[in-house]
Parts: C-alpha cells; sequence; structure tokens
C-alpha cells in the first residue's frame, strides 16, 4: 500500500501535503482499479505532471493578448483577443476567455451559456467542459475538482474511462501521453516523473 513517505517522494510533496493527498489518492486508486504498483507510478507521474506537483487544481486563464491568439487562433478573433485578454490597458477576463474558447466543446453550450468558465480544467488531470465532468460525476458540483477529493477521484475515473490501466499495463508512457494531452507536450517531464515513481514503487 502507497505510504505517506512513497507518495512524497514520488510526486515532490512535503510530507505534510502528501498526508493530505494519501487518503484521496487511495480511495480514489481503490475505486478504478489502479490497483498494482505500475497502474499507480503512471497514475502519479502523469497526475504530477498535469497538476504541476498536485499544486494546482484549477486552469489558468490569464492569458496575454498575443498568447491567446497564439494559443487559440482558432477559437478567438484579434478583437476578442484584444478586448479581453490582458494588455497594456487592462487585465485579462478570464471568464470571458474561458466562455469563448470553450464555447461549443466537450458538451458547452456557447459563449453565453458560461459553460466554458464553469467548465474550464480542474483536478489532478485538468477535466475539461460540460460532457467530461458528467462523464466523472461531477457536473452538478464542478467547483469540488479543486479539493483533493473531488480532484483525486475525477481524475481516476477519467483514467479508467480511457483505459489507461492497460496502457499503464503496458509500461506506455508516450501512449498514455497521448490520450491525455492529444499529443505529446511535456513527454520529457512525464517520463522523468515516472522513472522516479518506478523507482519509488516498483522496486523490488
Amino acid at each position: 500500500m502507497l505510504t505517506v513517505n512513497q507518495l512524497a517522494q514520488a510526486v515532490g510533496l512535503s510530507d505534510s501535503d502528501a498526508a493530505l493527498w494519501l487518503p484521496h489518492i487511495l480511495k480514489a486508486a481503490d475505486k478504478y482499479q489502479i490497483n498494482n504498483s505500475l497502474r499507480l507510478a503512471h497514475f502519479l507521474a502523469q497526475m504530477g505532471h498535469e497538476s504541476g506537483g498536485f499544486k494546482h487544481l484549477v486552469e489558468n486563464l490569464n492569458y496575454s493578448e498575443q498568447a491567446l491568439i497564439s494559443t487559440f487562433s482558432t477559437r478567438i478573433t484579434k478583437s476578442q483577443a484584444n478586448f479581453y485578454g490582458r494588455n497594456a490597458s487592462h487585465p485579462a477576463n478570464q471568464q470571458m476567455i474561458g466562455n469563448i474558447v470553450y464555447a461549443g466543446r466537450n458538451g458547452n453550450g456557447d459563449a453565453r451559456s458560461g459553460d466554458g468558465y464553469k467548465f474550464r480544467g480542474r483536478g489532478l488531470i485538468m477535466i475539461t467542459g460540460r460532457s467530461n465532468y458528467r462523464a466523472v460525476g461531477y457536473e452538478q458540483s464542478p467547483a469540488e475538482l479543486e479539493l483533493p477529493d473531488g480532484a483525486a477521484m475525477s481524475a481516476a475515473a477519467w483514467w479508467a474511462q480511457h483505459g489507461l490501466n492497460e496502457l499503464a499495463d503496458k509500461d506506455d508512457v508516450k501512449a498514455i501521453t497521448k490520450v491525455i494531452n492529444g499529443g505529446y507536450n511535456g513527454l520529457e517531464d512525464r517520463q522523468s516523473r515516472l522513472i522516479k515513481s518506478k523507482g519509488i514503487l516498483c522496486s523490488s
């Protein structure tokens, strides 16, 4: 069974933070069959990357005008980016940014619905979009993903629903990354975290 010390070492947490997270990780892992050392090592490595070491549980939408254009060029107009993005004239309007760039995606309504901001990325794996919140059981209480229990449980649910236990059994970090990220962003950090987690959890 995962210990406080192992979790602290695997993710890079203080002992006190690891003690806070441990019961929630164990509960979620038990419910969604993340039930051997290799599965848990992959899970912790990926969650550690996605959440910046279990520190960031809600998406930061504090985009500059230029970052909005470069990141969401097909989802936001230049005039919208100028009006809502952070620049010398004003701070970012994070609520409107979320509503615009996530409009009509993953079960969200249009920009006026408010779904984009309401269902912005949260939790250890950054669940995004109304349909994904619904799939992991938090459509009616999205803010719970900003708390350790909801953050861990939603991440483990998404992990299991997308076949990642089976990919972890194959020790295929690239395939897991592709499912989570849609590409290979951050692969080097994910691989480094996995090596560390496996060294702690999978050593005989």
